[in-house]
């Protein structure tokens, strides 16, 4: 059997039920109990909406609160949304569409509850820690293949699949990558929601978070969106290359 060179995909479903952990989290330590009822006012949003598109739903077709840390019952709740929603004759969603409707619906509920400033805060910590945390993760993925968490390594062992949905193209320079996307996923249902200014807040931190979980010493700049320029640029360095070179299995 021949070395593995790279593991599976993590699904969407288990990197929203992380997203959401670490919303919920956020909310509460700045927040309280108060702050638990915001992220679930916001999630009462999606399913409203989701009532309205499709008559006579099922809670089993519905997005509630409780189901949003299981990863199982995410998958499943999708599948029988999108049963009902094939039935009568719409489109389905995508997983990237239900995270980016949570997540825009939760923030907004937050901005309106506390303010700008805390509530966009707080919703921009929360994809701070869930980014680290999905970039430690990548570092262990690289490891468990043998490598180290060096620039080169990243987006080889990157956690989440890429599809049509996404449209990029990806150019390696010596001491950089660079990446643009002109097509994402989560910007298509935000800007189709009319969440842009919600959205935007995953966008300035999920890169930058991610990068620094799996090697402190990697940055990304990150200077044009697609919510904004209609395309997404980014710079991914090393900061010290000799440092660069520790593990992350420790």
């Amino acid at each position: 059997m021949g070395k593995l060179q790279s593991l599976e995909p993590v699904t969407m479903d288990t990197i929203t039920a992380k997203l959401m952990s670490h919303i919920v989290a956020t909310a509460t330590e700045r927040f309280g109990e108060d702050g638990i009822s915001a992220v679930q006012a916001g999630v009462q949003q999606v399913v409203e909406e989701q009532q309205t598109e499709v008559e006579g739903l099922e809670e089993a077709s519905l997005y509630i609160y409780d189901k949003l840390f299981d990863a199982e019952q995410i998958g499943k709740t999708l599948d029988a949304y999108n049963t009902h929603l094939q039935t009568a004759g719409r489109e389905p969603y995508t997983m990237f569409a239900i995270m980016a409707k949570l997540f825009a619906h939760i923030a907004k509920v937050m901005v309106e509850t506390y303010g700008k400033e805390d509530g966009e805060r707080v919703m921009m910590d929360s994809v701070g820690t869930f980014g680290e945390e999905r970039g430690r993760d990548i570092a262990r993925r690289a490891a468990a293949v043998g490598k180290p968490n060096t620039m080169e390594n990243y987006l080889s062992n990157y956690d989440m699949g890429r599809s049509e949905l996404f449209e990029y193209e990806t150019h390696f320079h010596p001491k950089e990558i660079e990446q643009s996307f002109t097509k994402c996923a989560f910007a298509e249902q935000w800007k189709k929601d009319g969440m842009e200014d919600y959205g935007i807040l995953y966008c300035h931190m999920i890169d930058p978070s991610i990068a620094k979980g799996y090697n402190p010493n990697f940055e990304v700049v990150h200077d044009q969106y697609v919510l904004r320029e209609g395309t997404c640029h980014f710079r991914f360095q090393m900061k010290d290359e000799e440092q660069s070179e520790r593990g992350a299995s420790e």
